[in-house]
């Protein structure tokens, strides 16, 4: 099956704090995983010059259900608001715990009770650090007929995965630093294992 744009739906958005927008939902023929993974268009997305762009992997428990043990849910929620400022995309790509899936990252939460950090989990069952993998957001980027982007991400494995598959990158914007007591561990592992760019507070 060849690449291309499959089907587009607007949709109105209305997030728990108020905040509401329309994004074009856009979905896609022929990408490399199969999966079924979404293209958010917010804003004037294809009027912009360099659409800012974040690559969000699924995560269903920061996401939909607000937990606090990572911060998915508040980067998603900023990610929406801060490209529908500018216009750009939000590439929803269904990767949840870092690839390894639900019931993994599940059992990864279970290790980090009994005192792992979130890599270190990740390894004692198997997997790698993070086996999320750009291919398909390349493909969805091409389709849409994006050339460079900015890059909405603190995550330098993103912008240097979109690079190597032709993606021209002008700009890495970081996200906001959205530190809890519940997730402060897991923010200062991925400093400190994936040179992540969250400059922590001393204390949360």
């Amino acid at each position: 099956m060849s690449l291309g744009i499959r089907s587009r739906v607007t949709v109105p958005l209305k997030f728990a704090d108020g905040y509401v927008t329309t994004a074009e939902v856009i979905t896609f023929d022929g990408l490399a995983d199969g999966k079924e993974h979404l293209a958010l268009a917010l804003g004037d997305a294809f009027g912009a010059d360099v659409p800012l762009v974040r690559p969000h992997s699924e995560c269903l428990t920061g996401d939909v259900f607000g937990s606090e043990r990572c911060d998915c849910g508040p980067q998603l929620r900023e990610a929406v608001e801060r490209i529908a400022g500018v216009g750009g995309f939000l590439l929803y790509l269904r990767q949840e715990g870092r690839g390894i899936g639900l019931y993994a990252k599940l059992d990864a939460y279970a290790l980090q009770d009994l005192g792992m950090d979130t890599y270190e989990a990740n390894r004692a069952l198997g997997h790698a650090d993070d086996e999320r993998d750009y291919t398909a957001a390349a493909q969805m980027l091409t389709a849409l007929g994006v050339g460079a982007v900015d890059l909405l991400t603190n995550n330098p494995d993103k912008p240097a995965q979109l690079r190597s598959f032709g993606v021209d990158v002008r700009e890495v914007v970081p996200t906001h630093v959205h530190a809890s007591a519940a997730n402060v561990r897991y923010l200062q592992a991925k400093v400190a294992h994936t040179a992540h760019t969250i400059d922590l507070p001393l204390a949360v």
